[in-house]
């Protein structure tokens, strides 16, 4: 399978793909940090698929969308909806439900450039230039650097296990949709990963949890905006720019994440950004730069 840039030199239109992805992607963890003061977080992400995955369901059905040829490509399907959907947003937020903060949980999923940029050697057969290690390692010093300060503030070593293991998700989950789903209907495939990430998370509600909720104003705005603008919107610009370019430039992206949620934090969960916050978004801007060009 021939590996793209995310794109192409010249091509103006591919620009705002990354941006509205990085914003989009960074806007969940603010909506999943409101959203935990109404309902516990399994069940909250529980209900998040769940709504995702009926629109993605009433979307391909009215689009007449195909289905995966077979059982084995809706089975690799099935394992990157249970790693990037349930995996990585059940240990998100649970962990960010032990109390580790939107900017700490956005830091270590920041990692995942790295990792991926380690697995994508064996796993893809991808190379990594030595100026595509220096812009990663660049963007993880901005990242440090944005949100380093926090770092000792709230979560015991079980949150952190938990957003560890969201981190795993994301990176494997990206790796396996590079190698074996590459070519998966958005549209169709979309609604299998949701109806997997669905269940997943039903069944460790119903053993984890009381399942009750507050249904307010703030807890269905957040749970509309994450069903519409992250799971489908952010996941399915994921997979496009997956499709399109190497999984290590792909993952670069993910650095600019923690510096935009500091800065939407300081807005909504009134977390103010210092000159810190702002020197590392340029720091990991600059490492971005430099792990995505040709």
């Amino acid at each position: 399978m021939a590996c793209h840039s995310i794109a192409k030199p010249g091509m103006a239109p591919g620009v705002p793909l990354p941006f509205s992805f990085v914003v989009l992607w960074s806007s969940g963890y603010i909506g999943g940090a409101v959203g935990l003061n109404y309902a516990e977080p399994f069940t909250m992400t529980f209900l998040r698929f769940a709504l995702a995955g009926v629109l993605l369901l009433l979307i391909a059905v009215a689009t007449r969308a195909p289905w995966p040829a077979s059982r084995r490509e809706a089975g690799h399907i099935a394992v990157v909806g249970l790693l990037i959907q349930a995996v990585q947003f059940g240990g998100l937020y649970s962990g960010m439900n032990a109390g580790v903060s939107a900017g700490v949980s956005a830091l270590i999923v920041g990692l995942m450039p790295i990792l991926t940029a380690l697995g994508a050697g064996w796993f893809l057969g991808e190379r990594v230039s030595r100026r595509q290690w220096f812009g990663l390692c660049l963007g993880l010093a901005g990242v440090v650097a944005v949100v380093g300060d926090r770092l000792t503030a709230g979560g015991d070593a079980g949150g952190f296990l938990l957003v560890g293991l969201a981190l795993f998700g994301i990176t494997a989950g990206t790796l396996y949709q590079k190698k074996f789903c590459a070519g998966m209907d958005l549209r169709t495939g979309g609604f299998i990963q949701m109806a997997v990430g669905a269940l997943a998370l039903l069944v460790l509600a119903g053993m984890a949890e009381t399942m009750e909720i507050r249904w307010t104003a703030g807890f269905v705005g957040s749970l509309a905006w994450l069903a519409v603008m992250n799971s489908i919107g952010a996941v399915s610009l994921l997979f496009v720019m997956i499709r399109r370019g190497e999984a290590t430039r792909v993952a670069s992206l993910f650095y600019l994440i923690p510096p935009m949620t500091a800065l939407m934090a300081s807005v909504v969960l009134a977390e103010m950004p210092g000159l810190a916050t702002v020197a590392g978004f340029a720091l990991a801007a600059l490492g971005v730069r430099l792990g995505t060009r040709s």
